[in-house]
Order: structure tokens, then sequence, then C-alpha cells
């Protein structure tokens, strides 16, 4: 992954992530936690009534810049700020928690192993034309569509490739993989609420930035809500750790409210912003405190890769890693 995202940067003349390198949007907002939260999800940084200023970053999944005419699962990185506990890497600096996610439930290749052998395929796929991207994405809809027709449910990997080009507000995000969640172990989802529902489904126009553009013109008007929410893990066998790849049943533990996120109307992608969150900010899921400790091989690992990606993308674009203290420290 630092060998691709070095040869890109050398393209461009410019380093990016090395995975959801493209953003569409830098939002600034709060998070209210709710005050009638049961025992077991008053845990970690979420205590009843608690309020932080958070930070969000919208991008899509490749670690390259495409047109957003080409489906890609989509991302949202949640930074919260000034919350309370024992830093899990404290060399960072800061006291913020990062939660990262993406608009789909798991992971087609849940362990460090398999997105090993995964890994060769898909940096293959992020290199081919756009054109050959739009194929594949429209084959996978159609296989999908076949197979939900004969009864059959589409695994993982085609699910992801199935993505459309949804309007990312009105989507569903999860954490995918597991974290701790106080005494006990969960994955986290942002659903959305209020207006931003009617985004759901809602397909941008064609255009290699349409997403920025989509989504950067609701929010010149419009305030985005969404209800952030825990999903504790009942059974270790059912709703397995290690592999992210394993859907855990809603039906066993349903996805319960633990917090509202409010973004109030903005100028949602300013050049000064674009900057700060393409080139400043950095997120990474062990950016946090102990009691949301990331959970699973591809967790683990995630601390080494992502630390790797920032480090080289700052080295070599000459810029200092930025942790937010406040809003205020995020241009308008």
């Amino acid at each position: 992954m630092r060998a691709t995202q070095a040869a890109n940067a050398e393209r461009h003349r410019h380093a990016h992530r090395d995975a959801h390198a493209k953003s569409h949007a830098i939002l600034k907002g709060r998070m209210t936690v709710h005050e009638d939260l049961a025992p077991e999800l008053s845990q970690g940084i979420f205590f009843p009534g608690a309020e932080y200023e958070v930070v969000a970053r919208l991008s899509s999944a490749p670690g390259d810049i495409h047109s957003d005419e080409i489906p890609a699962p989509r991302g949202i990185a949640l930074k919260v700020l000034g919350v309370p506990g024992d830093r899990l890497t404290p060399t960072i600096g800061g006291a913020n928690q990062d939660f990262l996610m993406v608009n789909f439930p798991v992971l087609a290749f849940g362990t460090v192993q398999k997105y090993k052998k995964m890994l060769a395929l898909l940096e293959k796929n992020a290199n081919a034309p756009d054109s050959f991207q739009k194929l594949v994405a429209a084959a996978a809809r159609g296989a999908e569509d076949v197979i939900e027709a004969l009864g059959g449910k589409p695994g993982a990997t085609l699910l992801g490739l199935a993505r459309d080009n949804a309007n990312m507000l009105g989507e569903t995000f999860h954490t995918q993989a597991a974290l701790r969640y106080g005494d006990h172990v969960a994955k986290l989802s942002i659903a959305p609420e209020g207006g931003v529902v009617d985004l759901t489904d809602a397909k941008v126009e064609s255009g290699f930035s349409a997403m920025r553009d989509a989504v950067g013109a609701y929010l010149a008007e419009n305030d985005a809500t969404y209800t952030l929410r825990a999903q504790l893990c009942t059974d270790l066998e059912q709703m397995p750790v290690e592999d992210a790849a394993v859907e855990w049943d809603a039906d066993a533990s349903p996805h319960r409210p633990v917090a509202s996120l409010h973004f109030p109307a903005q100028d949602a992608y300013s050049p000064a912003r674009q900057v700060h969150g393409d080139d400043h900010l950095a997120f990474n899921p062990w950016n946090g405190v102990a009691a949301h400790r990331p959970l699973g091989s591809i967790m683990r690992v995630r601390k080494a890769a992502y630390e790797s990606s920032s480090e080289q993308r700052h080295r070599l674009n000459n810029l200092p890693r930025q942790e937010p203290r406040a809003l205020t420290d995020v241009p308008d």
C-alpha cells in the first residue's frame, strides 16, 4: 500500500491517502449523547448528556482520484473532539476519538490474511481505466439482481462492487469491524434522520465531481442530522470479532441509538477546508481512548498501515499533521 501511495504521489506530484483519497466534503458539527441510555450503552465517551464538537470527512474508497461517475463504496471519517479517557496512541497527540465508517456493513476481506490475497485485485481494479471500472460495477449490479431473483444472497465482494451512485448524505455508514464499547464489544453505525432521509437512493448527476457538487449544494441550504448507533455483541460465535466479513444479525442484537449528530448548513468544501481536510488532517481508528479499542486482525494491522500512510503523505507534501482541539481550528 505504501508503494502504491508513493507511485500515485509521483504521478500527481502530490501525495494522497492510500485509501479514501478523494474527499467530497469536510463538515463541522456537534454530537449529543442521548440522556436516557441504558447502562450497557452508557460506556466510554458515550455518557448521558455529553456534547462534543465533531469534524467529518466524506470520501470515496479508492486510493486514487477517479470520476464520481464510477460507483464506489463511500466513507465517513468522524473525529470527536476533546474526549476523556486513557489514550490508545499517545504519540499522535490531542484528545480526540476517530471513528471510520463505510456505507456497507461488512468488509469483503474480513481478516488480514484475506486482505493480503485481495490487495493485488483491488490495486489492479483501482489502476484500470474509468470506463472499465464502470463496466465492472454495472456487471456486478446485474449479477446481484440475478442472485436475488433466484432467492440467493449476494456475497460481500459482489455487493461492494455493485454500489451505485446514490447521494452519500442519505447513506448509512458502518465501522464494519468491531471495537471495545467500554465493558462490551460493539459495531457502530450512523443512520440518516430528518431531511437527509429523502436523499437515500437519490442518484447524483454525472460529472467528475458530481458527489462533491451534490453534497455541497444540499448543505449550502440545509442541515444534516444522523443517529449514531451501537450494535452490541451478544454471541461471539454468531457475531465474530476476528472476521469483519460476517454481518451481525440485527434481529439478535439491534442497532440501538446512542447519540445524535448535527451538521448545520455550511460551505462543505471551500478551498481552505479541502486543503485542511486532505493535507493536514489524519484519521485513524487507533486515535482514541482505550474504552473504544479497535478489535480483530484488520483493525490491528490498521494501526501500522494508517500511521505509515499518514507519515508518508505529510512528509511528501512537506506539511504538518494537525490534530484539531476545537472547531475553530478547521477553516470555514
